[in-house]
């Protein structure tokens, strides 16, 4: 498993320097007719050749303080990357909400109503039974106080957002902005919440999902029975080291974030495809990306034929960022591999441990997330002279 875990950190390396390479490549690319933007849209065979011999290479840099220096800015990329979640999930709350507004304007009013009701309820309730999951089973009466800090002021940091967000004044200025929206934030302010506290080194406060469970079904044992651990002697080192079920490759918390960063990649490709692109893709109407010369539509024989010729739509402006493109990449790279080795790092006397940093990077994420979604409910009142449409 410690080999395991160094192994992601050389591959992710590997893959988050090719991204932050082209990064640097396209800065500044307005059109495709700049030489590097056929490095871009091209060339497939010399970049995977590039990504395969970047992560090989990987595998040869020394150990020293390679794993640490890069476990550092592993953390740092994974918390913008949250920040960019953050983002996309608020995005798709409000565009959810809208569209289930304007159809109970113009449709089945009382229906979709009742959806979005339940939705959001639904959110609160899963929320507000984290809280309590929280408070019984990752806090002890006279321990865990830093536990009880966190689970309480992001609860109280909640309250205030969704507060805020039925203000009249920010309805006035927000008409789409609801609880709908507050819900969402607030559900995934819980899981950053959850996620942090399941990287404490303190076994006594961060119990395992399994030793939950089995508190649940087995409710005589006492907490600190249920967590058995092997003494397991390493070669090479005077005193045991602890080998517990935490150190695991796949537990709950990475299973969720992967859950949500794959949801959250989709969502992101589908909302900068509008319909018409989509079509284009797949051919699927005459209005193809596939266009005749000049941009007219092709004639019966050459749609019967199958000739048609390539039209460039970024001749004179690129439709997306290619550098910022690849630094998303670059930032997923590193939360791919915070989120694959549990935000643990393999130290130099040979053991795996979870570190306060990670907990603080999680949690400080949850206070920014909120914070930015305040202020995204308040901008247009403060700064009336800018377009928030």
């Amino acid at each position: 498993m410690f080999v395991g875990y160094k192994a992601v950190y050389r591959v992710c390396f590997g893959m988050s320097m090719w991204f932050l390479g082209f990064s640097s490549l396209m800065i500044n690319i307005k059109n495709s007719r700049d030489p590097r933007a056929s490095i871009h849209n091209g060339f497939w065979f010399f970049k995977l050749a590039a990504l395969v011999a970047v992560t090989v290479a990987a595998f040869y840099i020394p150990d020293g303080p390679f794993t640490y220096l890069w476990f550092v800015v592993g953390s740092g990329g994974a918390f913008f990357f949250i920040l960019i979640q953050l983002v996309l999930l608020v995005d798709f709350a409000h565009s959810w909400n809208e569209s289930w507004v304007d159809k109970m304007d113009n449709g089945n009013s009382s229906f979709w109503y009742a959806a979005l009701l339940v939705v959001t309820a639904f959110n609160y309730i899963l929320s507000f039974t984290a809280v309590i999951i929280f408070f019984i089973f990752y806090t002890r009466p006279d321990l865990c106080f830093i536990n009880k800090f966190f689970v309480s002021f992001n609860m109280l940091f909640c309250i205030v957002a969704s507060v805020v967000s039925v203000f009249p004044k920010v309805q006035e200025s927000q008409p789409h902005s609801g609880l709908l929206q507050s819900s969402f934030i607030t559900l995934y302010t819980m899981f950053l919440t959850w996620s942090a506290m399941t990287n404490e080194p303190d076994r006594v406060c961060n119990p395992s999902v399994l030793s939950i469970f089995q508190q649940i079904t087995t409710p005589t044992l006492a907490p600190l029975e249920i967590e058995n651990q092997t003494a397991v002697v390493i070669i090479g080192t005077e005193e045991p080291v602890l080998s517990s079920p935490y150190l695991q490759w796949w537990d709950a918390q990475s299973i969720v974030g992967l859950v949500i960063f794959v949801l959250c990649i989709l969502y992101s490709s589908i909302r900068s495809s509008s319909t018409s692109q989509v079509k284009k893709l797949t051919m699927a109407s005459k209005d193809s990306a596939i266009l005749a010369e000049g941009g007219s539509s092709p004639d019966l024989s050459e749609e019967l034929t199958g000739h048609r010729r390539m039209e460039d739509n970024e001749r004179d402006m690129v439709q997306y960022s290619y550098s910022f493109f690849h630094f998303m990449l670059f930032l997923a790279s590193l939360y791919i591999m915070m989120t694959l080795t549990n935000w643990y790092s393999p130290d130099a006397d040979y053991t795996i441990t979870n570190k306060w940093p990670a907990v603080w990077v999680k949690i400080t994420s949850s206070w920014v997330c909120l914070a930015l979604y305040i202020w995204t409910l308040v901008a247009p009142m403060i700064l009336t002279n800018r377009d928030f449409s």
